[in-house]
């Protein structure tokens, strides 16, 4: 199949515009399928090109998404997308193509796969490698349902994980639980490995090399896999007799594989772009009985049929609005660095004074900032993979031996690490550095990826020290004291996104460990706002209505989450008549730090205290700005609390 030179001529689609739901593509031929999916293909590039998204993953299973909904019955049979950015096809042929150019808009499709969207999403994601769990226990419950109904069917489960994805540890633990299983449902399992030898980065260590040797020991596929259905209709000691000679002839040319040893059928690798390939082996599959556990590997290409994606080093896996002939990416005007470039800024600065400091992330090195101290330092810069678990407990093992470790990872990514961060980092007090990016709400990426919990899980821990800059200086200023903080665990959360373009100096301060710090005061019996983070500025507005009111207002940067300066939140609170705690986290984070050092010292009693954090919902897909406006964190709710509370209102 040709590449950006088959692409049709936009807006013109005599195959897609046929097909409103899968249902629509069962009588269409191989050929056919094959032009639906250059369609398909083009009309993927021209929604992205609106909206912005994940378009790289997306253009290397347009092939495959069509194939799975021809042969299947969908949605009766499930079809489980990990981690779910590479679903855009997926949701145009199942009736969301009219609401396609709504992707990641205020209101509009999510970006990922969600069960409340569409009866074709069966199961939610956005963080990798929960497919084949997931599609197990759907598997197990047809099969159980089944026993009790004899009329009904089970049903196909398919869970297609990418290369990247399948690294992490819990695919593994699913693929032992159904190769175990002996049957109880496991034998309607079908996993799709989605192989484009590429995650978000490159995808590194042992798994990545495995898969590439048995590319090249295994050509391409076509119809291997039908003898192995043949056999299944012969009498049973000649299909005994074949199934051995088969397996016997794999291991001489294989070697076995590692999917075969854990009780899956392999088959592959095979071509993820050639129609022909895909539909004969899918219905075999499909019509196959008592099959067992299967893994398909498939060979695709991130970007495939879109040159400027193919040509580029990450095959346009997230981008910006775009001109679809130029590939040109619409981006704002350039702005002040970001939080992820000022904190990678500090760290390499401290990493070419001490060759103690290592850098660890969790396949996201460009994400985390953490490129450039590959770049410079690749001795002491390690990329684990997709495999958060692990990233923690190896930069406790780093720490144990005097070193300094810096373990960057997105807020919601580190929920997946939590018990190795209590286990193995703080109840043995290691000193191991987290770099928590991506803290706060995260716009057009949703509830999935927002940083909304990391202050509850990570405050709660005792040797716990918690930092949360209010900008980017303040940022500078809190990597450079964890460099230099030993004496146990210390972690800094910072936002997405651009800095508010202060002047950096040319290295931060080492900040004394849990003193916040006054930013505007006042006399009066008025009102205290504490702050942690950029909500901050946020205050400082509300501060100057209040002022224009008549309420005098204090307003404080707490600096610390953990722990937090008692002597401050003191002076505060018998100071002023209204306490207010304000944080970009989840309710009971850093209010409960303070509100127990108020209780403790009877200062509760004294003073109307008012937390404010982010509401107990979920808070959908928006601009950072309007998720903060529905959050109730912005200047005027901050002012509008304030009043409540100074004229003692109930209910403030």
């Amino acid at each position: 199949m040709s590449t950006s030179s088959s692409i049709p001529t936009l807006g013109r689609y005599p195959l897609l515009d046929r097909v409103s739901v899968p249902a629509d593509m069962k009588n269409l031929s191989i050929e056919q399928l094959t032009t639906l999916a250059e369609e398909l293909r083009s009309e993927t590039i021209n929604a992205v090109s609106t909206t912005g998204g994940h378009l790289g993953a997306s253009l290397g299973v347009v092939e495959l998404t069509v194939a799975l909904h021809a042969v299947f019955n969908t949605p009766d049979d499930r079809v489980i997308w990990d981690v779910g950015h590479q679903a855009y096809p997926h949701k145009i042929l199942t009736g969301r193509r009219e609401q396609i150019r709504t992707l990641r808009q205020p209101g509009g499709l999510s970006g990922f796969t969600r069960r409340s969207e569409s009866p074709y999403d069966p199961f939610g994601a956005a963080h990798s490698s929960t497919s084949i769990s997931a599609g197990l226990g759907m598997a197990v419950a047809h099969h159980l349902y089944a026993e009790d109904h004899p009329s009904y069917r089970e049903r196909n489960v398919i869970s297609v994980i990418g290369d990247g994805s399948i690294s992490a540890g819990m695919a593994y633990e699913a693929m032992n639980n159904a190769g175990a299983m002996g049957g109880k449902g496991a034998e309607r399992l079908i996993v799709i490995l989605n192989d484009n030898e590429m995650s978000i980065a490159p995808p590194v260590g042992a798994m990545s090399n495995y898969l590439s040797r048995l590319m090249s020991s295994r050509r391409f596929l076509t119809l291997r896999d039908m003898a192995g259905k043949l056999a299944k209709r012969l009498p049973s000691r000649i299909e005994r007799t074949a199934k051995r000679a088969e397996e016997y002839a794999r291991g001489m040319i294989t070697g076995g594989t590692l999917f075969e040893e854990l009780g899956f059928y392999y088959i592959g690798p095979v071509d993820g772009h050639d129609m022909h390939q895909l539909v004969p082996i899918l219905r075999n599959l499909r019509d196959a009985e008592d099959k067992g556990p299967v893994l398909l590997h498939v060979i695709t290409e991130k970007g495939r049929g879109y040159k400027p994606a193919e040509a580029a080093g990450d095959k346009y896996h997230a981008v910006a609005r775009f001109d679809v002939e130029t590939g040109k990416q619409k981006k704002g005007p350039a702005g002040p660095p970001t939080y992820t470039d000022v904190f990678s800024r500090e760290l390499l600065h401290r990493a070419n004074q001490d060759d103690r400091v290592v850098a660890i992330t969790a396949a996201m090195p460009s994400g985390t900032g953490l490129d450039k101290m590959a770049q410079q330092h690749p001795d002491r810069y390690f990329d684990v993979g997709i495999a958060e678990q692990h990233a923690v407990t190896f930069a406790a093992g780093i720490a144990s031996e005097g070193m300094r470790p810096f373990c960057a990872i997105y807020s919601t990514f580190l929920q997946r690490a939590y018990d190795q961060v209590m286990h193995d980092v703080a109840l043995q007090n290691l000193p191991v550095r987290f770099a928590v990016d991506r803290a706060g709400l995260v716009g057009a990426d949703g509830a999935t990826h927002a940083g909304s919990f990391d202050l509850n899980y990570l405050c709660c821990l005792p040797n716990m020290t918690v930092m949360a800059p209010s900008d980017e200086v303040e940022l500078l200023h809190m990597t450079a004291t964890a460099w230099a903080h030993d004496s146990g665990p210390i972690a800094l959360r910072y936002p997405r996104g651009a800095g508010l373009g202060q002047k950096l100096p040319d290295e931060g301060e080492i900040l004394e460990i849990g003193k916040g710090r006054i930013i505007r005061s006042s006399e009066g019996e008025g009102v205290a706002i504490l702050a942690l983070g950029p909500r901050l500025h946020e205050a400082l507005k509300a501060a100057e209505t209040l002022a224009r009111d008549g309420i005098a207002v204090t307003v404080a940067d707490a600096r610390f989450a953990k722990p937090v300066d008692g002597a401050l939140i003191e002076s505060l609170a018998r100071q002023h008549r209204v306490f207010i705690t304000i944080e970009d986290g989840a309710p009971g984070g850093f209010s409960t730090q303070v509100v127990q050092h108020l209780a403790e010292t009877g200062l509760l009693d004294q003073v109307r205290f008012r937390p404010m954090a982010l509401p107990d919902t979920w808070i959908d897909h928006n601009t950072p700005a309007a998720q903060y406006e529905e959050a109730g964190l912005t200047a005027r709710h901050i002012a509008d609390l304030a009043r409540k509370a100074f004229d003692g209102k109930a209910g403030a």
